[in-house]
């Protein structure tokens, strides 16, 4: 790979920091500059971090400052924060791709775009098929905003791709991820004394490891392709078995009553569940990834039961120490 700059939308989060880490050591890679509103989440050496929102227009003049040949856009929202609206997650996530890619029109030395997109595109369905490629985005209607909001974003970088094709737009969809370091919704829900399920149901999950979700970022960095691809470890896990080896006792609710009753408990200090993850733990979702593995290069080192597994074991060591 030759000298290269990257630049780095949502830099202070714990996978863009640690990308630019990596990067940083990348004696191939000449600079690294990060975008985000919140300060890198450890000590980085040669990354320039300004402290900018992407919905603002003055990003435009920061991005032709840096004259990158690689963006990774890592700033989208899965899950409203302690404090963010609905509203104000749409704005980041839609707004602030517009604003990133009007930016992008303007800087020539562009050469490629990696977008930290999500899995949730699809949907969590009854009649899904097993395993769900990159081409099957339309088999069912968008029933959540977030869902929305992601087809809108995946739009817009299509039509920036056919605008600019000199510009290689890879959209990574990553399922949800699970690791020790990790703060997600799968990590809350199997945190809690007790595990809310559909009465019924026990949905096949697929996770990516942490360890995985960052070498795959890494991956298409270095080898992007245009289009979608798929980011999940190999395989899936019932959720019954996941609930199991996280030691926790499930809470099976009938469906009519699970969002009235995980509200309930929500006041009471359990974890608050989005619509889309609510449709994950009745439907379950698995997507194919032979194009991450064949094309990108990158072959997930944890399977989704190993990725789990290793998360409770690197629970119970923190728990002993």
């Amino acid at each position: 790979m030759p000298a290269r700059r990257v630049l780095i939308t949502g830099v202070g989060s714990y996978l863009g920091t640690l990308v630019a880490a990596r990067l940083e050591r990348d004696p191939e890679v000449e600079a690294v500059v990060g975008i985000d509103t919140r300060r890198p989440k450890t000590g980085l050496e040669r990354t320039v971090v300004h402290d900018a929102d992407i919905r603002d227009p003055e990003i435009a003049r920061l991005i032709k400052a840096a004259a990158p040949d690689a963006v990774l856009h890592n700033k989208i929202v899965r899950q409203p924060g302690p404090g963010m609206s609905s509203r104000a997650m749409h704005d980041i996530n839609v707004i602030g791709s517009l604003q990133l890619l009007a930016a992008c029109e303007r800087v020539p030395s562009i050469q490629s775009i990696v977008i930290r997109g999500s899995a949730g595109i699809y949907g969590a369905e009854p009649h899904a098929p097993q395993f769900l490629g990159e081409e099957m985005t339309r088999l069912f209607p968008l029933r959540t905003r977030f869902q929305r909001d992601v087809a809108e974003i995946e739009n817009y970088f299509e039509t920036f791709s056919r605008r600019r094709p000199q510009v290689t737009c890879t959209m990574l969809r990553y399922q949800p991820a699970i690791g020790p370091s990790l703060d997600t919704q799968i990590t809350r829900y199997l945190s809690q004394a007790a595990c809310p399920t559909y009465l019924g149901f026990d949905p096949r999950i697929q996770l990516v490891h942490e360890h995985d979700a960052l070498e795959a970022l890494l991956a298409a960095i270095r080898n992007p392709v245009r289009g979608a691809v798929n980011v999940a470890g190999r395989g899936t896990i019932g959720l019954g078995r996941m609930i199991r080896l996280a030691g926790r006792p499930p809470f099976p609710i009938a469906g009519p009553l699970f969002g009235p009753v995980t509200e309930a408990a929500r006041r009471v200090g359990f974890g608050a569940y989005s619509d889309d993850f609510r449709r994950l733990l009745r439907y379950g979702r698995a997507v194919d990834i032979r194009r991450l593995e064949e094309e990108v290069g990158h072959e997930p080192r944890y399977s989704t039961v190993a990725a789990v597994q290793d998360w409770v074991a690197r629970r119970s060591q923190a728990r002993a120490a």
